[in-house]
């Protein structure tokens, strides 16, 4: 089943066609464009056109309205080689700090 090119942009890393939609934490997630059972995500496009999506769980499993997606991270073929942010030159990542303090622990 195809469904509507709403909703759909690119890859930045594979520059695939991927469907954007909003999950229940307000964060945005990359779909494979279309629905596939083997997928674990469940998306809808609401009223105002906007996809939403949410893993189905056993005390909110699909509903009859929504389609089963599979995450676009999962089959990304450039996942692992996504550039690092490069910082200007003289300022320090914390996060890079941090993880090599834990890795000295």
């Amino acid at each position: 089943m195809r469904l509507s090119s709403h909703g759909l942009g690119l890859c930045v890393t594979c520059r695939q066609p991927v469907r954007w939609s909003i999950t229940a934490a307000g964060k945005r997630q990359a779909l494979n464009p279309d629905p596939d059972e083997r997928g674990n995500t469940v998306a809808f496009c609401d009223g105002l056109g906007v996809w939403r999506s949410r893993r189905p769980t056993t005390e909110l499993p699909q509903a009859a309205h929504e389609r089963l997606f599979m995450p676009h991270a999962a089959t990304c073929p450039n996942q692992r080689a996504v550039p690092e942010h490069r910082l200007p030159a003289g300022v320090v990542s914390l996060a890079a700090r941090r993880r090599a303090k834990r890795a000295r622990r």
